[in-house]
């Protein structure tokens, strides 16, 4: 069975694959979640801008068997047209996605992509990793395609993960419009994370342009 937030075709808004056409598929449920209110800052997770409670996004649902699941996203993608690619999100995706299910969108023609914080193990037939710690618990992901780290958080520096092994390393600026007042840093996270790309070439500027075009 996988529980499915939500589930959408839009533009890849950050990272190595910004501006590229994508299948999201966002599952229900994190383990760095407190149970509490959902926005609320958590002893795990500092901070978090998604809704990843219940099924009631749009096309989400629950699905009792991947192929089920990989035919209701393929029928999300433009008809007759090929460079099929899904981007498993969430929450975490590492809790629900599976060999079985990322085997059913391959035999569909799509690239698999997770975006994990790091912290559990995934399957090993993922064609692109991107892992975006969140918090002190150790990496269980400690190499892949992509590192994006949201900055600043204060109990984790990009120092920490310049020896882990991926092939892109992306600052982003942390998104402070849902934090309550008492946790708004008084300087820009962007001027602060353009300062920090600038003095440390190894990473790259990475923005939420979907935000900016204000699509999914």
């Amino acid at each position: 069975m996988y529980s499915i937030k939500e589930a959408f075709y839009s533009l890849q808004g950050e990272g190595a694959h910004s501006g590229r056409p994508s299948i999201f598929c966002r599952f229900t449920g994190c383990n760095l979640w407190s149970g509490k209110e959902l926005h609320r800052l958590s002893s795990d997770c500092q901070f978090c801008d998604t809704d990843f409670i219940g099924t009631n996004g749009q096309n989400g649902g629950r699905f009792t068997t991947a192929a089920n699941l990989a035919n209701h996203l393929n029928a999300l993608w433009p008809a007759q047209h090929n460079h099929k690619y899904v981007v498993f999100t969430g929450g975490e995706p590492a809790l629900q996605l599976d060999n079985d299910l990322v085997e059913s969108m391959h035999s569909f023609g799509f690239e698999v992509a997770i975006e994990t914080n790091g912290t559990l193990p995934i399957p090993d037939n993922i064609d692109w990793i991107c892992v975006s710690p969140k918090t002190e618990q150790p990496l269980k992901i400690d190499s892949g395609n992509e590192l994006k780290l949201v900055y600043p958080q204060k109990h984790l520096s990009p120092e920490r993960f310049e020896s882990l092994k991926f092939d892109h390393f992306y600052l982003q600026p942390m998104d402070q419009s849902h934090l309550p007042l008492d946790k708004i840093s008084p300087e820009s996270s962007q001027n602060l994370t353009l300062d920090y790309c600038l003095c440390n070439p190894r990473w790259r500027l990475s923005l939420q342009t979907h935000k900016m075009l204000n699509i999914d």
